[in-house]
């Protein structure tokens, strides 16, 4: 079995499915962003299983900032930090029953997490080590609906099942899925079946009430997709060994708790109704007491490590033991990644398998 702690060699070659491109390939975002990476360097200090954790986050970070990007073209701010896009006013005027500032907030967690996976394939490149690169799996359809741009996607927004039991999670102060605790879902129907969080269409923005529905959904699944990167990153700090790299991991990691924070805020102002086309219901999350009261946005202290210790407020879940996997299984069950082929699966396991894999010296 390989070592994964072990120092990687100079060689570029072992993975060359990955390709070595920083190119980010959405349009016209980050052109040019890597222009001045710095280069191989013939002298590598980084472990193998440090390498495979920081590639397995780049191609978790390209995924979520395609799928913010295209958030941010039909319900941000675009400029020359987020170009692409030219914007829906009726969508962006549903997200703002939410929290008026909610264009500027998706823009700029899009630039963030831009900025995230440019980092992460930047740095790997100065240890001379393969960058990630998914351009290839860039075929999936964007939405028809006016403000967006008509390129290849690597994310499906317009089919999501969306867990909800995040919610509840953060609210239990008995309940942890670390101990093998399920949550109950906040809104039992996004969990359900497949709803889009950005119109398909123009057609989509009528009636009134499924475009708001469609907001709604959106805004709760800006928060599941935050804290999934406040846990993952949390679980594979653990297993890191070189204090850059564990830097890098605690560093981005605080962005993403920040992220988190901001969109479960967002998401308690989601107003109730039922989506007149589907049966959608979005629940007055208020009137089933503590698990689900939204004003409730710091996390409850629960237990931790150990039973028998004093219920603590932390990130929850953190076991890093397959956390990896965990997360791409997450992607893969919010339907995410419908459309792509298996050889993109194959990549992601492959990447995943081999961050799970690595072992702190």
């Amino acid at each position: 079995m390989e070592d994964r702690a072990k120092p990687l060699r100079s060689s570029m070659s072992r993975r060359s499915f990955l390709g070595t491109s920083l190119a980010v390939g959405a349009g016209t975002i980050g052109a040019g962003l890597l222009a001045n990476a710095p280069t191989a360097s013939a002298s590598v200090d980084l472990t193998v299983g440090d390498a495979d954790i920081l590639r397995f986050l780049a191609a978790a970070e390209i995924i979520e900032a395609d799928l913010w990007q295209q958030y941010n073209e039909l319900g941000g701010i675009q400029d020359p930090e987020v170009p692409g896009g030219t914007g829906n006013p009726a969508y962006t005027a549903a997200l703002a029953v939410l929290d008026e500032d909610m264009d500027q907030y998706i823009h700029d967690n899009t630039d963030d997490e831009i900025s995230h996976f440019t980092f992460l394939n930047a740095f790997l490149a100065s240890k001379g080590a393969e960058p990630v690169n998914l351009d290839q799996f860039r075929t999936l359809p964007s939405s028809q609906a006016t403000g967006a741009q008509q390129i290849g996607r690597l994310t499906n927004l317009m089919q999501l099942t969306v867990n909800t039991s995040f919610w509840t999670r953060y609210r239990s102060d008995s309940l942890n899925p670390d101990f093998g605790d399920t949550l109950p879902q906040a809104v039992p129907g996004l969990a359900a079946g497949q709803f889009p969080a950005i119109p398909r269409s123009n057609a989509d923005l009528h009636p009134p009430r499924h475009l708001q529905a469609i907001a709604n959904t959106a805004g709760f699944h800006f928060a599941w997709i935050e804290q999934g990167g406040t846990s993952l990153y949390a679980s594979l700090a653990q297993r890191v060994t070189d204090n850059d790299v564990l830097r890098i991991l605690l560093s981005i990691g605080g962005t993403e708790i920040m992220h988190f924070q901001t969109w479960q805020d967002k998401a308690g102002n989601a107003p109730p109704l039922t989506d007149p086309t589907n049966g959608l219901v979005f629940p007055d999350l208020n009137a089933d007491g503590e698990l689900t009261q939204t004003n409730l946005i710091m996390p409850e202290p629960t237990i931790f490590l150990r039973r028998r210790f004093p219920i603590c407020s932390i990130i929850r879940p953190t076991e890093t033991r397959g956390a990896a996997m965990a997360a791409l299984n997450a992607f893969t069950a919010d339907g995410l990644l419908i459309g792509q082929p298996s050889a993109f699966f194959t990549l992601l396991n492959g990447l995943a398998r081999a961050a799970d894999a690595a072992r702190r010296m």
